[in-house]
């Protein structure tokens, strides 16, 4: 039986494959901002991204999983406007911002460990890749589509 998925650019189930020349599928996922402890929301995400990746392994992919630690500045808007969440939270406690991100950071993986979720390949954070991430945010805005981001997300990563 393949394994198909739902594809928001086509709106409808597709077969999932690889793009030519890869053997691998390489997924890229936003981990928590480290600012406050994660709720049963914030991890509903990660017991889902578990779930596709015990899936994918299951019909014999090979996985390149990669999870972000956001130990950074986050607005409290999406739309770029408002406070920074790690300095809130670094205010609220009387800390350091990196403090903070390591003290909730630590709490994150312990919550991690408790709903028995796979490591990801590699966890990384964000202050250690931004200038990938600029250039990953370029290359998208040169694609000029959602479908691209669809695309780096499920196979290309």
């Amino acid at each position: 039986m393949a394994l198909t998925f739902y594809n928001t650019a086509s709106r409808k189930k597709e077969p999932f494959s690889l793009l030519p020349g890869n053997d691998t599928v390489k997924m890229y996922c936003c981990g928590p901002t480290v600012y406050h402890y994660a709720h049963i929301g914030n991890l509903r995400t990660y017991i889902f991204e578990d779930t596709l990746c015990r899936t994918l392994e299951y019909y014999g992919y090979k996985l390149n999983h990669i999870v972000n630690i956001t130990d950074v500045g986050h607005l409290t808007s999406d739309g770029d406007t408002g406070d920074d969440k790690m300095e809130k939270g670094a205010a609220r406690e009387g800390k350091t911002v990196w403090e903070i991100a390591q003290y909730y950071t630590d709490a994150f993986m312990k919550d991690w460990h408790a709903l028995n979720i796979e490591e990801p390949t590699r966890w990384t954070k964000a202050t250690d890749h931004i200038k990938e991430q600029i250039e990953l945010v370029q290359t998208l805005e040169e694609k000029g589509t959602p479908t691209a981001r669809l695309t780096a997300f499920t196979s290309t990563a």
